[in-house]
């Protein structure tokens, strides 16, 4: 069976709470996604996740932590990154200029607290890892998750 899910993490490990997304992996790994789901750590190599999209998917999930100004650990969930801010934006731009289509394309953001360098998560953005994958496995099973979303989203 073909993935339809993709749910890519994309951030710096050695910038502390930029890992949000590769500790979020760490979980997702054990909770028994349905097998048409694929998890994968990408990183700062967003150009390597432009070309694997380009063999399509359904949904595509993007982990990162991103600054929206709300207390860090918050998750926001934005649909269809189309503002500059975000670094999805640039993987969705360069996957449409490969002639790709990531169908539909969600990134859970969480704020960070601290993005300087060193490894870890602030207490805050690990305290939220455990709801983000909570969303995440809601998403894939193809539920709609509550919780804080921006504005032009859909879930």
């Amino acid at each position: 069976m073909r993935p339809r899910v993709l749910v890519a993490s994309i951030g710096n490990v050695f910038l502390h709470d930029d890992g949000f997304g590769v500790e979020v992996l760490r979980e997702l790994d054990r909770a028994g996604l349905p097998p048409w789901v694929q998890i994968a750590d990408y990183d700062i190599a967003t150009v390597h996740l432009a070309y694997d999209l380009t063999g399509g998917y359904d949904t595509t999930i993007l982990l990162d932590a991103t600054r929206h100004g709300v207390p860090p650990g918050t998750l926001t969930l934005t649909a269809s990154p189309d503002t500059h801010d975000l670094p999805g934006d640039a993987v969705v731009r360069l996957l449409r200029l490969l002639g790709g289509d990531a169908g539909r394309v969600l990134v859970l953001c969480c704020e960070p607290a601290c993005v300087d360098g060193g490894i870890g998560l602030s207490a805050a953005v690990e305290a939220a890892v455990p709801a983000a994958v909570r969303v995440v496995t809601e998403l894939a099973w193809g539920a709609s998750p509550e919780l804080p979303v921006k504005e032009k989203t859909e879930v």
